[in-house]
């Protein structure tokens, strides 16, 4: 899918350790048809179940952070005008643009790669996707680095879920458990995989729920939705039949 059509303007509520803020941007209908609610900031202890990851709720759309010592890795940008709503979010969790010094992009998708033209100029980083979509991502001002299943980014597993688009990936943290998962998974109305309507290849969806149910997963950072952080183990496997 490559035409996204400008739907009215919404509040954006970005959300980490606490309440962010409050900012104005065009939303855009992307992967999913379903708009799931900002969801209010969560709690530390919420945070602290999704293993140090902190998400940034833009509307019906998330984008992920990860900080670690010094350096931090932002997952996903939103749709086009969030990157103020990231940065405050990497404020509230005591970093900065400063700090971020890996983006990795899970797919081709306006909602979730149209952040770039706001963040590229704010960061000295890396910039990723999948080794399939980097050619299909073209706002972006320098190389993106193509990525393959297998690969490593700060300590993250890259793992290649093609389906969606065909070099879609998702990201899963070995230390914590925790899958950043783009638009492989969505928990807007339970725990359910890529979107038929919007989804490349349903075969290769298919095949790629099975890998994920394999991993050791105990948190789902899904692109869309609420996170799962309580019997996603589970969930997982009976989704994919495994």
């Amino acid at each position: 899918m490559t035409d996204f059509l400008l739907s009215r303007r919404r509040l954006l509520v970005s959300a980490g350790a606490g309440v962010l803020g409050l900012t104005i941007v065009n939303t855009v209908s992307g992967c999913s048809g379903s708009e799931a609610p900002a969801a209010s900031a969560p709690s530390g202890a919420a945070s602290a179940s999704m293993g140090g990851w902190e998400r940034v709720s833009l509307s019906y759309v998330s984008a992920y952070l990860l900080i670690r010592g010094d350096e931090a890795a932002v997952v996903d940008l939103g749709t086009p005008g969030s990157g103020d709503a990231i940065g405050s979010a990497l404020t509230a969790a005591g970093s900065g643009w400063g700090q971020v010094k890996h983006v990795i992009l899970t797919h081709q998708h306006q909602d979730h790669v149209g952040g770039l033209p706001d963040v590229e100029p704010k960061v000295k980083a890396t910039f990723y996707a999948g080794q399939d979509d980097v050619g299909s991502i073209v706002n972006a001002q320098q190389p993106l680095k193509p990525l393959a299943d297998g690969d490593e980014v700060f300590g993250l597993q890259i793992v290649g879920t093609p389906g969606h688009t065909l070099g879609h990936i998702s990201v899963f943290d070995p230390s914590t458990g925790t899958l950043v998962a783009g638009d492989a998974l969505r928990t807007t109305e339970g725990l359910a995989g890529s979107d038929p309507q919007y989804t490349a290849d349903l075969d290769q969806a298919a095949a790629s729920l099975k890998k994920l149910a394999a991993l050791d997963v105990r948190t789902i950072l899904p692109g869309h939705g609420q996170p799962l952080t309580e019997g996603a183990a589970d969930a997982l496997r009976k989704l994919a039949g495994s």
